[in-house]
C-alpha cells in the first residue's frame, strides 16, 4: 500500500520560512515525479512545484524564487523549502506522487499571518 505522509506545516509570520517533508512508503520512489500542491479555502487545488526522478524542477509563477523543491531518494522523502512566506501562501499543502494513478498525502496546514 502506497502511503504519503506530510509534515512540517504550522503557523508563521509573513516573511518567515517553513520546510515541508513528505515521506513515501510502499512504492519505488526514485523513478517517479513528485510534487506539492496546495488548496486554500474556497479555491481549487493548485500545483506548487514538481521534481522529476532525475531532479528537474518546475514551479508555479507565484512561488518562483521563494520555494525550493528537493528530494532524497535514499530516504524516500521529498521536501518543500518555503521562504519569504506571504499570507496568500496560506493553504493546506499536499504531497503527490505522479503515476498512472496519482497518490496523495493527507495534507498539512500552512498558515501565514500578516
Amino acid at each position: 500500500q502506497v502511503r504519503l505522509v506530510e509534515s512540517g506545516g504550522g503557523l508563521v509570520q509573513a516573511g518567515g520560512s517553513l520546510r515541508l517533508s513528505c515521506a513515501v512508503s510502499g512504492s519505488i520512489f526514485s523513478i517517479y515525479t513528485m510534487g506539492w500542491s496546495r488548496q486554500a479555502p474556497g479555491k481549487q487545488r493548485e500545483l506548487v512545484a514538481l521534481i522529476s526522478g532525475g531532479g528537474s524542477t518546475n514551479y508555479a509563477d507565484s512561488v518562483k524564487g521563494r520555494f525550493t523543491i528537493s528530494r532524497d531518494n535514499a530516504k524516500n522523502t521529498v521536501y518543500l523549502q518555503m521562504n519569504n512566506l506571504k499570507p496568500d501562501d496560506t493553504a493546506v499543502y499536499y504531497c503527490r506522487m505522479v503515476r498512472s494513478t496519482d497518490y496523495w498525502g493527507q495534507g498539512t496546514q500552512v498558515t501565514v499571518s500578516s
